[in-house]
């Protein structure tokens, strides 16, 4: 889209527009009006299952959907999305400030739009089963309050919002409308703003329509024709193959929305043009779905959604079933007219004494006044969320008695040696929010950091492990019930006046130098420092009545810093290689396609459930597989259980392989994919690993993802292959080594459960799988057939993740007879295992969690719950934690050694990599024969259980060749 301009038009001089259609025969001029504001006159309007399940995501345990101990009732009721959803709406009231408040929710059955397009919304997960009954607690929490709720049968939220939003607009109120659905910038005019949720629904931006021109290159009344082109994959609207927002802006600046385009749509050349060209229906279906309504006959009359007074008893009442605390209700009453007195509100001390920095005098008068001993609080003070991790701090918050701002950039010599010295200082006791990052982030300014005696994010993970979210805000929320009130738009002198609500003033000292940040967001920030202090204080209590603090101090922490040092080192990639596996992947998918197709006699979207389901199903005529409420499974493991059950000769078959084949090459392909876009500019790949992300204690990596790389395919090899061995500043290193441990899952299962058979097994150095099949199929070790062992592996791993007798005939392709036969064979001859699995459950059910080897904790509330499948999936965490989260503790206790040990030896070699139960190491030239020893000594003696640790060594010029 063309510049913006200023419109001429005396009487609103703010107003600017923009051009569309600029090679048609008759350009438009679009307005980007500046919104309005009425403090006497303003509605908020709020899309209840929007918010709720925001709410419910940021706060559930990460795996399983769960809640920690905070918000699941002691009858197991899950309350995280009613907790963040109250939550959320008191901030929104208190910092909004509106006048008037309306909540919309979806309802139940077919809409409109699903009755126009079957498949509309139809990608989407399945409900979590933990999620259902919040949406009545919200209900019933708003009309505690007196909060009208309005809904339209057949309508979705977002229709009855815009119909509010229209009317409102008429009526001159300033309107606020929270919607985590992008459709919603359609509403957006001088009179109506989109309150937009980011990561979590305490992360809010305002936009308008200069917010979405800036975001997106169109006007807002032009957004729905632009998502009309790229797709929108959470209602299932696939868009144009191959064109995303850039595109789609673009070709809206030339030729206007989506029916004007597509009158010129023969102009447009190249592949994109032709993508259009072929897609014409499908784009004008897009559009018309995305529009929202905004004429619904509502039975509401504005008037009447003034801000009500809540009644204390009702909510109270309700409030003690869920077992909020009193800090949320003393919140939500003072909100709603109903203050509860003083003495229920929690208050953050709030730290006014802020000194922006410039001279080492000024530092060194804030350190000295530091009380002796006590620790400070170090972090960011600007934060760039879609940042990569480890991005080079520029400003500091440094929070003790005071507040100290520091910009790095423009510190003076003098300055800069000043703070460097203290930040180095392991006698200077520091606390941090979020260890990892802040040193990658200050090593790459050259800067190291020590003394650190907390983690705040690390701590909250131990104590509760498996949220979604540990950010610093969210974490006062959930632990103490402290809120720090957001900085006010108008005491932000030089903010902008549009797209910016007061919650994105945590983001206003994003810039180099202090001057651009008011006092009130520094004030701000060095209380954010001061609640930080808090909340260590209160984590490390428990912790340390846990007994988990050493995991924290001798594990979680020390890694941290060697887990910044291997991003920042990251692994060489072979880019050749790697262009040359992307395009050689097109060819199987390509196969895989044209079999596919050539068993139907129309074409097919092999990526839809939908379309999938018809044709497997209706005119294939496959074997029902197991329902769901979107229809019968298409699943991985439902079309593999299928291919075992039909003639191979059919064109069911030969459907079913093609489709597999079609799947595991396309997402070969992605992987691929994302690994050549990871590419940095020095050759290298640098993922960033997860600490606080598995619930086990696992480490996990994103960006890419290096745990998804299949280890024992052929493919997956020549993915390996192209990881090789790089170069430094002093030069290339000689090669690649990798080591990992054999079984060691099943060598703590043998720790675990004592089981005598097992521990002879391993301490003789048999092949464990030939032992155990020799047990179980009463046969000498010589005589256990292949298939016999695979079958005895299979069963033994499974049960570490607490597979049932069916679920091991589903694996095997057995009946279940023979599975569970083959389970009480098992269990006969090593009845330790059997004993210990049935402890394990009841263990965890009676305390709550289960513990490692090494006392890391994790919840499990669900064992507990009236519904079965959750307790069945809580069952098999509670057989899996304890043996998983060992392992996990013993690698990152390797990887702790180690790292000691090169930096003992003086060793230039390094560890780029951890992936599961395997470290990579990139070995400088002479020194592989040192390494090989470090790696055996360290990963060997990480744990000292009742059987050895054996860990396996390879080299190589690859990370495949280095496989062993």
């Amino acid at each position: 889209m063309t510049e913006t301009k200023q419109q001429a038009a005396q009487d609103d001089p703010a107003t600017r527009t923009v051009v569309i259609g600029e090679k048609t025969d008759s350009p438009q001029e679009v307005p980007l009006p500046v919104p309005v504001s009425r403090p006497e006159k303003r509605l908020l309007l709020i899309d209840g299952h929007s918010l709720a399940f925001r709410a419910f995501f940021a706060l559930s345990r990460a795996a399983e959907y769960g809640g920690g101990p905070g918000f699941v009732t002691s009858e197991g009721v899950h309350t995280e999305g009613v907790y963040g959803f109250v939550n959320t709406m008191v901030k929104l009231v208190r910092e909004e400030k509106p006048t008037h408040l309306v909540v919309s929710f979806d309802l139940e059955g077919p809409t409109l739009r699903s009755q126009e397009y079957g498949e509309y919304k139809g990608g989407r997960d399945e409900t979590p089963e933990e999620f259902h009954g919040q949406v009545p607690n919200i209900r019933r929490i708003l009309e505690a309050v007196g909060i009208p709720i309005v809904t339209s049968e057949g309508h979705e939220a977002d229709d009855v919002l815009a119909t509010l939003a229209t009317t409102a607009a008429a009526e001159d109120f300033e309107v606020l409308v929270f919607s985590g659905d992008r459709d919603a910038f359609q509403m957006i005019t001088d009179h109506v703003t989109v309150v937009y949720p980011g990561r979590t629904p305490s992360d809010l931006r305002r936009m308008d329509a200069q917010a979405v021109f800036e975001k997106y290159k169109v006007a807002p009344q032009n957004y729905p024709d632009l998502a009309a082109l790229t797709g929108e994959t959470a209602d299932n609207l696939p868009g144009v193959p191959g064109v995303g927002p850039g595109f789609a802006a673009k070709w809206i600046t030339a030729y206007g929305p989506v029916e004007s385009l597509l009158e010129h749509a023969g102009k447009i050349t190249g592949k994109k043009g032709e993508a259009l060209r072929e897609n014409e229906d499908l784009v004008r279906r897009n559009r018309k779905l995305n529009r929202l309504l905004t004429d619904l006959p509502l039975e509401i009359d504005l008037a009447d959604a003034s801000l009500p007074h809540a009644d204390p008893e009702r909510v109270a009442e309700i409030f003690d079933e869920l077992e909020f605390g009193s800090q949320l209700r003393g919140r939500l009453l003072d909100a709603f007219g109903a203050a509860s007195g003083a003495d229920d509100v929690a208050t953050v001390p709030e730290i006014t004494d802020v000194t922006r920095v410039r001279t080492a005098a000024e530092f060194t008068a804030w350190r000295e006044a530091l009380e002796e001993g006590a620790a400070a609080v170090v972090r960011r003070l600007s934060v760039d969320p879609k940042a990569a991790s480890g991005t080079e701090v520029t400003t500091l918050m440094l929070t003790g008695a005071s507040g100290a701002a520091v910009d790095l950039v423009t510190a003076d010599q003098e300055l800069t040696a000043a703070l460097e010295a203290w930040l180095a200082d392991p006698s200077a006791p520091k606390i941090v929010d979020g260890l990892k990052d802040l040193y990658r982030g200050l090593a790459q300014r050259g800067i190291e950091l020590a003394g650190v005696v907390d983690d705040v994010q690390l701590s909250g993970y131990l104590v509760r492990p498996a949220l979604r979210s540990y950010e610093l805000e969210a974490q006062l929320a959930q632990h103490l019930d402290l809120e720090v009130a957001a900085v006010a738009a108008a005491e932000t002198p030089g903010a902008k006046d549009q797209g910016q609500t007061e919650l994105d003033l945590d983001t206003a000292g994003e810039q180099d130098e202090l001057d651009g940040t008011a006092d009130a967001a520094l004030v701000r920030q060095a209380t954010l420092g001061g609640a930080c202090r808090s909340l260590s204080e209160h984590l490390r209590a428990l912790l340390e009545a846990d007994g988990q603090l050493p995991l924290l101090t001798e594990l979680e922490m020390p890694l941290a810093v060697i887990l910044a040092r291997m991003e920042a080192a990251g692994i060489a990639m072979d880019r050749p290689g790697i262009d040359r596996l992307h395009e050689d992947l097109q060819q199987p998918i390509d196969q895989a396609f044209e079999l596919a197709q050539a068993q139907i006699d129309h074409e097919i979207n092999l990526g839809s459930t939908k379309q999938l389901q018809a044709v497997m199903f209706d005119e294939l005529g496959l074997p029902k597989t197991k329902k769901t409420k979107t229809g019968y499974t298409t699943d991985a493991s439902a079309v593999a259980d299928l291919l075992g059950r039909v003639d191979p000769e059919t064109q069911g078959s030969r459907f079913l392989v093609a489709l597999m084949n079609w799947r595991e090459y396309s997402k070969l392909k992605q992987i691929v994919a994302g690994l050549r876009d990871a590419i940095a500019e020095d050759g290298r790949i640098h993922t960033t690993y997860q600490q606080t992300v598995a619930a086990t204690g696992r480490l996990s990596s994103t960006g890419p993802n290096l745990q998804n790389i299949p280890v024992r395919t052929e493919q997956g090899q020549r993915i390996r292959d192209v990881f090789v061995v790089g170069e430094d500043a002093q030069g290339p290193f000689e090669c690649l080594m990798t080591a990992d441990y054999s079984q060691i899952e099943m060598r703590i299962m043998a720790h675990l459960s004592g089981d005598e058979g097992l521990i002879e097994a391993f301490r003789a150095g048999e092949d464990l799988h030939r032992f155990v099949g020799s047990r179980v199929f009463e046969v000498a070790p010589e005589e256990v057939t292949s298939a016999m062992r695979s079958k005895v592996k299979a069963m033994s791993y499974g049960l570490v993740y607490g597979l049932s007798s069916y679920g091991l005939s589903q694996q095997l392709h057995i009946g279940v007879d023979e599975a569970r036969t083959m389970m009480s064979g098992y269990f006969e001859r090593f009845g330790g295992v059997r004993d210990f699995l049935r402890g394990v459950v009841e263990e965890a059910r009676s305390k709550g969690y289960t513990e490692t080897i090494d006392g890391r904790r994790r919840y499990l509330p669900d064992l507990t719950s009236d519904n079965r499948q959750a307790r069945q999936a809580a069952e098999r965490m509670a057989l899996n934690a304890p043996i998983q989260g060992s392992a996990a503790d013993i690698i990152k206790k390797a990887m702790i050694g180690v790292d000691r040990a090169l930096d003992q030896g003086g060793l230039r070699s390094r560890v780029l990599l951890q992936v599961h139960d395997e470290l990579i190491v990139e070995v400088a030239p002479g020194e592989s024969e040192a390494v090989e020893k470090i790696l055996r000594t360290e990963m060997a003696g990480a744990a000292d259980l009742t059987v050895p640790l054996d860990v396996n060594v390879g080299t190589g010029r690859t990370w495949h060749q280095a496989a062993h």
